[in-house]
């Protein structure tokens, strides 16, 4: 992680690799691509990073699937923030959507991601 990106973030993030995700890309040109299915590094309620097999542009908009004991959530929006090669595949750096503007903004989103996290930060304290 670089010293920019920590200075970015709002909150820290918690480990949450065993947390199941999968990524549709939104958008005219993204359909019919197959979901993919990702390794999360670590999350909190407004982003997360993931393990990608192939790189996503940044500035990408996507559908995000969360699966985990007591957890599902699906067709939560996000962008791209980041994407660089990292160990087997690629770090995508992404920022949930509700937290981008206020037009965008979900109560609901906003309850479930607050929980999701904080399952994993109870789980990393």
């Amino acid at each position: 992680m670089t010293n920019n990106l920590a200075d970015r973030r709002i909150k820290d993030r918690y480990p949450a690799s065993c947390l199941q995700v999968q990524l549709r890309e939104r958008g005219f040109f993204s359909r019919g691509k197959p979901p993919i299915t990702v390794t999360c590094l670590d999350m909190n309620r407004y982003g997360m990073a993931v393990l990608c097999p192939r790189p996503v542009e940044t500035g990408t908009r996507l559908f995000m699937d969360f699966e985990g004991k007591y957890i599902h959530e699906s067709r939560v929006c996000a962008q791209v923030v980041e994407c660089h090669p990292y160990q087997a595949g690629y770090r995508v750096s992404v920022q949930f959507s509700y937290c981008l503007d206020k037009k965008r903004y979900s109560r609901a989103v906003d309850n479930a991601l607050s929980r999701i996290e904080g399952i994993y930060n109870r789980l990393a304290g």
